[in-house]
Parts: structure tokens; sequence; C-alpha cells
């Protein structure tokens, strides 16, 4: 059965094809028929309880430059349609959070994924620290005593934004470096929220793993590798994909963290591995669907899309 998938989104017209993972989910719900919609979340609106959004139909094409066409637009109410993918990119902030309050309106009659409340509930930096046993030291705050303790303890170390995204404003930061009373001023004047503050980890050098997991189950990975003088992996920043196999110790952590994903309902979640260690866990609007699948991964978005299709089915 055709069903109603609403996406929402930065505006497509702004997204890189080559590497886009929900431009990847959007093929395939296509290639199975399903009915298309684009909308941004600006164009979200709750009028006494019921949520709107003003949608265009859409139909995507693999071809830079030529990668979609919008329709009509309309005004609908979103309990009219069957799927919502939340994916416009963070940051994190109250804009971010009142769209999963709009839409934890409308689910589960209305399938959001991910589970908006959990979204709101689960940001990357801070529920990985449920896991403490899998990650490296690290510390949440913004108070100056704290911060130089945690650097007397371990030296070098990586510094970054609470509710960043994309490698924005990491630095590391050795022992012995002059930069760290310039870079506190900094973080205190810029962000209002506590940073992360983490024992820095040398073999990011040979990569930083992203793993995905769909419905708490791993998928498939894509090794991330800095560019030449850059701590950041992230491909956005410059960062090279690799193929790369699961290790014992990956597996691990997938099959540890997998059943609280499933139970809160984070179908498409990706997280970040340094040399055995988990950093982050990704639950926004992750990414790197195509470039496994590109170097000869497996389909995530197929299984994505099983697994949206098989709990549509139960409501």
């Amino acid at each position: 059965m055709a069903l109603k998938v609403a996406v929402q989104m930065d505006h497509i017209a702004n997204i890189n094809v080559a590497g886009d993972s929900t431009f990847a989910l959007l093929l395939e719900a296509q290639a199975r028929g399903h009915d298309l919609f684009h909308y941004t979340p600006d164009r979200m609106a709750m009028r006494d309880g019921a949520v709107f959004a003003t949608v265009e139909p859409l139909q995507v094409k693999d071809e830079a430059g030529a990668h979609f066409s919008l329709g009509e637009k309309r005004r609908i109410a979103l309990t009219e349609m069957d799927v919502v993918l939340m994916r416009q990119d963070p940051p994190f902030d109250m804009a971010y959070v009142t769209a999963t309050h709009l839409l934890e309106r409308i689910h589960p009659k209305t399938l959001v994924v991910n589970d908006p409340a959990h979204v709101r509930n689960a940001p990357e930096k801070i529920f990985v620290t449920e896991f403490p046993e899998l990650m490296p030291p690290t510390l949440i705050s913004r108070d100056l005593s704290e911060i130089k303790a945690f650097r007397a303890e371990f030296g070098d170390v990586v510094m970054k934004p609470l509710y960043g995204n994309g490698g924005a404003a990491v630095f590391r930061l050795t022992a012995d470096d002059l930069n760290f009373g310039s870079l506190y001023d900094l973080f205190a004047t810029t962000f209002r929220e506590p940073w992360v503050i983490q024992q820095f980890l040398p073999a990011v050098k040979h990569g930083d793993k992203r793993i995905i997991l769909v419905d708490g189950e791993a998928a498939g990975a894509v090794n991330r590798v800095p560019s030449e003088g850059d701590l950041r992996s992230n491909m956005v920043r410059g960062g090279a994909a690799r193929p790369t196999d699961l290790t014992d110790r990956e597996l691990e952590i997938c099959a540890r963290i997998g059943p609280s994903l499933k139970k809160m309902g984070l179908i498409f979640v990706g997280i970040d591995v340094i040399d055995g260690n988990l950093t982050e866990i990704n639950v926004t609007s992750p990414t790197g669907l195509r470039a496994i699948k590109r170097l000869g991964g497996p389909d995530i978005a197929a299984q994505i899309w099983d697994r949206i299709e098989e709990k549509r089915a139960l409501v």
C-alpha cells in the first residue's frame, strides 16, 4: 500500500545529493510507490491543538542540479500523512525543540521518524553519557575549575559545543596549550550552555567510524578519515569516506545501546566510534547512508523503509 510521506527538512534545493541521507530515503520511498510531500520547519503551525503544514508534492531524481520537482503548495493537517520524516539539520536549539513538541501531537497515529519526544530528550552529546563504560573520559561543564581539573588529569583534550554539529567549533588542547584561556573566554561568551571536554584520542587520525543502527540493530558503517592537518573527520569538513567492517568491540557497543534505541522509537541512528570508544549518538538527522552504499556496503535506506512499513502496518 502506498503511504503518504511528508519530509520536514531544510529546503531540498540546497542539499548535496551525492551525500545526503534524506535524499537517499526519498529515492527509496519513491521507488516503493509512496507519495512524497516536502515542507520546511517554518511552514508548520498549530491551531487549537491541531498541527498543520504547508506542503508541496515532491518528486526526486538522482541527478545533481535537477534532483527535485515540487507541485502546488497546499495547507494540510499533518494527521493526513501516514509518515513524517523529521530530517532538518541541527543546531539543536529552541526552534528544533519546538518542532519536536508540535510533531509529538501527531505521533504515533502519524508515524514520526524518529520519535519526536525521544529526539528532544536524547541530545547526542548528553544521551551518550548514559553509557559511560563505552565512552572516553568526558566532562560536561562550563565551570573553569572543573575544566582545569579535567585537563590536569588527562592533559590532551578536545573541547566542543554541547549542541554543535558537523564538526563546528571542535578544538584540541594539549596540556601546555597557551590558547586555553582565550578559548575558554570565547566559549563562555558564545555559548550559554555547558560544553563538552573529552580526553583526546590519538587514533582519530586513523578514522572516526560512523555506524548506522536501524531500529536498534547495526546495519552498516563508514570510516571517516580526517584530512591532513585537521582534527575533524566529518565529511562536510573534508573528511574522506573509507569502507570498513565492524570490530567485535563495535558490535558490542551496538548490542549494548540497541535495545534502548528500539524502545525509544529511534529507528534511524548514527553513532560515532573512535578506537573502540563511543563518542556520540546522533538521533536528529544522521548521515552516512549514501557513502556506505557507494563504498559497497548495504542499502540502509531500504532497511529503514522496511522497518517503517512494518510499523505502519501495526497502527
